[in-house]
C-alpha cells in the first residue's frame, strides 16, 4: 500500500527530516507537535495552556490537510517537559476533544525541540 506526505502552510514546517503526517490508506499518523505559532515561526509563550492551545491547533491543522480532524484521532501520545503541568494541561487538552476520547499516553521527558513545555503526536483515521 503506498503512503503519502502531507503538508500545510497552516501548521509549522518540519525542522527535521520527517513529514507532518503521512497518510497510509484511511490512517494518519501525524508527527508530534510543538507549540510553534506557524505565522511567526516562534515558539508561544507559556503558561502552559496557551502552548497546549497552539500545539493542538497545529495538530488539527494537519489533520485537516490529510482531511481530517480532532474528532478523528483514535490514539495520541503526549510527551511534557514537567509531570508538574498534567492537570492543568488535562483541562485544555480536554476542550479540544469530544467523548468518545482518544486514547492516550502521556509521559514525562527530559527536554523537548526548542524548549517547549509539550509535545503531542497522533493516530486518526480519514472522515
Amino acid at each position: 500500500m503506498d503512503h503519502e506526505a502531507v503538508f500545510t502552510e497552516n501548521a509549522p514546517a518540519a525542522i527535521g527530516p520527517y513529514s507532518q503526517a503521512i497518510v497510509l490508506g484511511d490512517l494518519i499518523f501525524a508527527a508530534g507537535q510543538i507549540p510553534i505559532n506557524p505565522e511567526t515561526g516562534e515558539v508561544v509563550a507559556s503558561p502552559i495552556e496557551r502552548q497546549t492551545e497552539q500545539v493542538l491547533k497545529n495538530l488539527r491543522a494537519v489533520l485537516q490537510a490529510a482531511g481530517s480532524d480532532l474528532a478523528h484521532v483514535v490514539k495520541a501520545t503526549v510527551y511534557l517537559s514537567s509531570m508538574d503541568d498534567f492537570e492543568v494541561f488535562n483541562k485544555t487538552y480536554a476542550s479540544f476533544f469530544t467523548e468518545p476520547y482518544p486514547a492516550r499516553a502521556t509521559v514525562a521527558v527530559a527536554a523537548l525541540p526548542k524548549g517547549a513545555l509539550l509535545e503531542i503526536e497522533a493516530i486518526a483515521y480519514r472522515k
